[in-house]
């Protein structure tokens, strides 16, 4: 896109949406791509900002709310185990004061109910025409997604942390991209930011991990420089195994590990799906002349540790639209490699779209499948 669309830095979007305007928000990928996402801060929601995403943008209109909020409001996740799913909650409709709920009134009616201070659970009645997402704890600092951007935003804001928003389809229905969504842009003025922006602007000031461990440990691949993380807003820890001088303009070798058991204990493999197994990736980095291997803590759900049995066994597995799209849950791995000063990476793992690396001060130059 080029700069002569309205850009605006994150303190002058902050400002946009305070006084009630719609932004648009770019999220870029590591393949380059970007998409485009309509907010607008749920307190401040009229009923014209429901048309306008209904009309002009055309995707689905959802409303991002924190965990806690969705807790509170007894909001229970529509699929549990989603895994790297957005987790969308039940819709929801204020149980008072619509009529049939559907029109622009009675759905932005509902987000403000829904973000009142006053209101209760028994104030909402599920199902209806709004569609809460619950945004990760620690935003987009933890989870690189939609619900995150938009929250994060009203938040920075100074307003209640939640935000209503929609992606823009082109005149197909699909995502618009490149010059449909230059054209989208141009043609209603929006104020337009990066996420990669509102990521690097968090940054400056604060951060969702702290280190709480460093030495060097020997491992059956040589000597490796050992930090741990701990994740400030859940307590769990990571681990982070260095070798080689990391330097941010040199390219690392860089392996983001999620334990599996079958993969990583049992040792079972997909027919036609290689992958790479914490050993391997292990011995590719101590191999390199430098690198680093993240492990994130993450355990399996019930319901992901099933999946994983029945690919093996070649049942049908329902694969999440997020997932084969590309991964959202990076912040954690993101923020260590920035701790650790990774610049340009070389990922041992399938091409997938990344949002908003740059954010983080990160870029993909290249994937390396499992040897």
């Amino acid at each position: 896109m080029t700069d002569a669309l309205n850009f605006r830095d994150p303190a002058d979007l902050v400002s946009d949406l305070r006084h009630g305007h719609m932004v648009l928000l770019l999220l870029e990928d590591s393949d380059g791509g970007v998409t485009g996402i309509v907010t607008v801060a749920a307190e401040l929601c009229e009923a014209q900002h429901i048309t306008f995403m209904a009309r002009q943008a055309r995707g689905l209109i959802c409303l991002g709310l924190t965990r806690e909020r969705c807790d509170f409001l007894h909001l229970p996740q529509m699929v549990e185990g989603q895994g790297e799913s957005a987790p969308f909650t039940l819709s929801i409709e204020a149980a008072e004061g619509i009529e049939t709920g559907i029109s622009a009134k009675d759905r932005a009616h509902t987000v403000r109910v829904a973000v009142a201070p006053q209101t209760v659970a028994a104030d909402l009645v599920q199902p209806g025409h709004i569609f809460p997402i619950a945004a990760a704890d620690g935003g987009l600092l933890t989870r690189v997604d939609r619900a995150e951007a938009t929250t994060d935003l009203a938040q920075l804001a100074g307003l209640f942390p939640a935000a209503v928003f929609t992606e823009v389809l082109d005149e197909s229905g699909n995502m618009a991209r490149g010059d449909a969504l230059e054209r989208f842009a141009r043609t209603h003025d929006l104020p337009v930011g990066r996420v990669s922006e509102l990521i690097d602007h968090r940054l400056t000031t604060e951060r969702t991990i702290e280190s709480v461990r460093q030495g060097r440990v020997q491992t059956r691949h040589g000597e490796f420089d050992l930090t741990i993380y701990r994740d400030i807003n859940q307590g769990s820890l990571h681990i982070a195994l260095s070798h080689g001088a990391i330097e941010k303009d040199e390219i690392s070798v860089v392996r983001v590990h999620v334990t599996s058991a079958l993969r990583d204990l049992v040792g079972t493999t997909l027919e036609g799906r290689p992958t790479w197994r914490f050993d391997s990736s292990l011995a590719e980095i101590a191999a390199s002349e430098r690198g680093v291997l993240v492990l994130i803590s993450r355990p399996e759900t019930p319901e992901e540790l099933l999946a994983s049995v029945d690919r093996l066994l070649g049942l049908p597995v329902a694969e999440s639209p997020t997932t084969q799209a590309g991964y959202a849950l990076i912040g954690l791995g993101a923020q260590i490699l920035n701790d650790l000063g990774v610049g340009r990476i070389e990922l041992l793992g399938a091409p997938l779209k990344y949002n908003a690396l740059a954010g983080f001060g990160l870029e993909v130059v290249n994937f390396v499948a499992p040897r």
